[in-house]
């Protein structure tokens, strides 16, 4: 048997591959780079002969004042985990990054460790001795994921320190928050809804809040939102540019890849929130909304026409993307009161991991943190 080799794929494979095999991470998809224009992307993949196995999207950030750059797989590779011997794949990615003057390579394996009930996570916020969700007991451990882990570990990986507020653009959440689609009616998703969220429901449904999609016309009406929330919950918000430019980039290939639903009321937009669909997931993306009508409970309303076109369009997850695993008093409590309440589940995700690439790949990684540092 060949040993497995990486090359620089086109995109025209890349989407080839996805349309065989498509449940990759929209961070992983060819669109994602035309989203990212601040770094270099390649598709890559990996063969065997000629027979391609998989594939990935690399985006690369050069250090500034250095002829080397970071190589970044976000939510990726999405390759098989279960391998005992990820090294198979992983080395001939590595110098074919090496190759591209990577120093590091920094991976995001979509692997999930551990998943907690909502019940579960509900009763922890209410215990005062409970600060976070590691412990509570978990309802799920896959040992396959802790296995990938330790063998990460054994290669030389490490895991990477959560930066995601580093302003390098670097940094995929932890923990995440999931809705199981699969086989679920939409009474059994609704009998699901903790009673906070059924009640919240209830209002937006009786006051004739109208949730409906919306086009790029509508992308003002999103943003001025978005940046409310940002102001609100102390997070830098992305330029409008960002926003059109991934409305374009994300429905270039499929026009039904990226969705905007606005929820409405007396002709006022009070809530808004983008769809990414990807193969068999949806990803809840950007949630916003004002002060204006929030006792009309336009957040609830908009999330379960999501979730139940999510349903209708054969989607098997729905991803509600980050949450914060602190169970104490903390901002961002609401924020995960709110996910659970809709029936998700919280998720511990394998992490991301960072390798050093060639002699002077520890330097230029401690040169980088102090990068990091400054800014």
């Amino acid at each position: 048997m060949t040993s497995p080799y990486v090359r620089e794929i086109t995109r025209e494979e890349h989407l080839a591959h996805l349309r065989l095999h498509p449940d990759a991470s929209h961070l992983q998809i060819p669109e994602w780079a035309d989203v990212k224009p601040d770094w270099l992307a390649e598709s890559v993949g990996w063969f065997e002969g000629e027979a391609m196995l998989a594939t990935a999207l690399v985006l690369y950030r050069p250090l500034p004042g250095t002829r080397r750059c970071l190589a970044y797989l976000p939510d990726g590779p999405a390759i098989d985990w279960r391998d005992p011997r990820p090294e198979r794949l992983l080395d001939p990615l590595v110098a074919h990054l090496e190759k591209r003057g990577a120093f590091s390579v920094r991976i995001g394996p979509p692997v999930v460790v551990r998943h907690w009930d909502p019940e579960t996570v509900t009763a922890g916020i209410a215990d005062p001795d409970v600060r976070h969700v590691r412990e509570v007991p978990a309802a799920g451990v896959d040992g396959f994921a802790l296995d990938a882990g330790e063998r990460l570990r054994g290669l030389g990986w490490r895991r990477c320190a959560q930066d995601e507020d580093s302003g390098f653009g670097l940094g995929q959440p932890r923990y995440g928050c999931h809705i199981p689609l699969t086989g679920r009616s939409v009474d059994e998703l609704r009998e699901a809804l903790a009673p906070h969220f059924e009640q919240s429901l209830r209002t937006a449904e009786s006051a004739g809040v109208r949730v409906s999609w919306g086009t790029a016309a509508d992308l003002p009406d999103f943003y001025r939102l978005y940046a409310a929330t940002a102001a609100h919950d102390g997070f830098r918000a992305r330029p409008p540019v960002y926003f059109r430019r991934m409305w374009e980039a994300m429905n270039a290939e499929d026009s039904d890849r990226l969705r905007l639903y606005l929820a409405e009321y007396d002709g006022e937009v009070l809530s808004a929130a983008l769809m990414i669909n990807v193969g068999s997931r949806v990803w809840h993306s950007y949630a916003a909304s004002g002060r204006r009508g929030r006792e009309l409970r336009p957040s609830s309303a908009l999330l379960w026409r999501m979730l139940c076109d999510a349903r209708a369009a054969g989607a098997e997850t729905y991803d509600l993307r980050s949450v914060n695993p602190s169970l104490g008093e903390d901002r961002l409590l609401g924020r995960l009161r709110f996910k659970t309440g809709a029936g998700g589940r919280v998720v511990e995700y394998l992490g991301e991991w960072e390798r050093p690439v060639g002699l002077q790949g520890r330097v230029l990684q401690r040169a980088l943190g102090v990068y990091l540092g400054r800014r």
